[in-house]
């Protein structure tokens, strides 16, 4: 090899290296920036993959008299009737019969996509009657039902309950909820939904969190790896995707692709306040404008403890005077003549004197052997005691919070200012009225 193609060669190679090392290195980038998303697999469904909802009615048995009363349940006392008269056995000319080792209990269940015919699902079986206890008892068959009314699986066996309940004559404990109870793999499916995912022409991305801007990067990220621009967002909550021809064959393979892109989701500025709680979330958008703020409010607090004030040792005790004979006294009336002003008693026209009626005490009809008490020597009595508290929260300063600040620094200077988490929803909704606050606020 000739000196000059020696070198060529050599400058050749210098430059794919450099050229790998660039690639590499972009490469590394766009790695970072990916993981900095979230997959869209955690953010999107596939339209048409999804669950289906199915219910039941049944009874359990096998109670330790924990169950419904029949006489309170008169659905529990028919259902037993017919379940009975099914297995040949007549009560309904029985008479009145009791017991309480059954309950009937709804049954629900969720049928996962693509639950082949056989598979086992788990059930969930709550009561309807007044049932205190599922403990011990045992679902019957019971046939699982669709929104269309077909039955879709059959469920039965032992229930398993996070709760007891125990009680006596005076007292009882409960802990959980004892009541409702979950059967691992107890309802078996008889029909299967049908769903021909490898035949569908085009796919649909459903977010879970609408939004326009999010919606439109998965379109971007689906174009990107398809190559094509195959993908585009209808709306804030659809994305629509024309499967490639490279992909016709190997649909799933192609959803898994696309299941496993890194999107950077992008979510308006919104603040949740539960006010039942007091808990308060924001958003990492919220934002602000220059707004000033003073928290603060005057508080009276009367507290009313009253003392009891007891006579020194050896002090004379109360002094028995005799007064009214009798325990109970009661009241008379009495005439007593009128006097005028002059002091003399008064006559009317024919010159007889004029009386008034007056009421007065006279005695009881107690015992008179037990003398009236009035007043004198040392006594137990009650002193009020009222101390009056005024709390007018000097302490609490006018604060400023600056245009743009972000959610660290409005929930530092909320806290600068001493104010908790009920005092500050009033705050937000106060910022929010006065247009200051660039967010969205939703009461729970």
């Amino acid at each position: 090899m000739s000196s000059f193609a020696h070198d060529r060669f050599q400058t050749l190679l210098r430059r794919l290296a450099q050229a790998a090392l660039t690639c590499g290195l972009l490469l590394a980038v766009l790695t970072g920036t990916a993981q900095a998303g979230s997959r869209i697999k955690d953010i999107a469904d596939f339209e048409g993959i999804r669950d289906n909802m199915l219910v039941g009615y049944g009874l359990v048995v096998g109670l330790d008299g924990t169950g419904d009363s029949l006489t309170n349940a008169p659905f529990t006392r028919q259902s037993l009737q017919a379940m009975l008269e099914r297995f040949g056995v007549n009560i309904r000319d029985a008479g009145t019969f009791r017991t309480q080792n059954l309950a009937a209990v709804m049954v629900t269940a969720s049928l996962p996509p693509f639950a082949r015919h056989g598979s086992r699902i788990d059930v969930n079986v709550s009561t309807m009657g007044d049932a205190k206890s599922l403990q011990g008892g045992t679902l019957l068959v019971t046939p699982l039902l669709g929104a269309d009314g077909e039955v879709y699986g059959v469920a039965q066996g032992a229930i398993a309950i996070s709760g007891f309940r125990a009680q006596g004559a005076a007292a009882q404990i409960t802990r959980g909820v004892p009541t409702s109870g979950r059967i691992a793999n107890g309802a078996i499916v008889e029909r299967e939904v049908g769903f021909e995912l490898a035949s569908l022409p085009v796919l649909r991305l459903a977010l879970k969190n609408p939004d326009l801007t999010t919606a439109r990067r998965i379109s971007q990220a689906v174009s990107t790896l398809a190559g094509v621009p195959t993908a585009r967002a209808l709306d804030p909550s659809t994305v629509h995707i024309d499967i490639p021809e490279r992909f016709r064959r190997d649909i799933i393979g192609f959803m898994t692709e696309v299941e496993q892109l890194q999107v950077e989701t992008d979510q308006m500025a919104r603040v949740i306040i539960d006010e039942r709680s007091g808990t308060i979330v924001m958003g990492p958008n919220v934002r602000i404008d220059t707004v000033a703020i003073a928290q603060g409010s005057l508080t009276v607090r009367i507290t009313e403890t009253p003392q009891v004030s007891q006579p020194n040792p050896f002090a004379p005790g109360p002094v028995g005077v005799a007064g009214i004979a009798g325990t109970s006294p009661t009241t008379g009336t009495v005439q007593v003549p009128r006097i005028g002003p002059d002091g003399q008693p008064v006559k009317d026209a024919s010159g007889n004197f004029v009386f008034d009626t007056i009421t007065q005490a006279v005695p009881g009809t107690g015992t008179p052997t037990v003398p009236g008490q009035i007043g004198g020597g040392a006594q137990t009595v009650v002193v009020p005691r009222t101390e009056i508290e005024v709390d007018e929260q000097a302490d609490r300063r006018l604060g400023i919070l600056r245009r743009g600040v972000s959610l660290q620094e409005l929930v530092d200077g909320l806290n600068a200012l001493g104010v908790g988490p009920r005092d500050m929803i009033t705050i937000l909704q106060a910022i929010k009225a006065a247009g200051a606050l660039q967010a969205e606020i939703q009461v729970m």
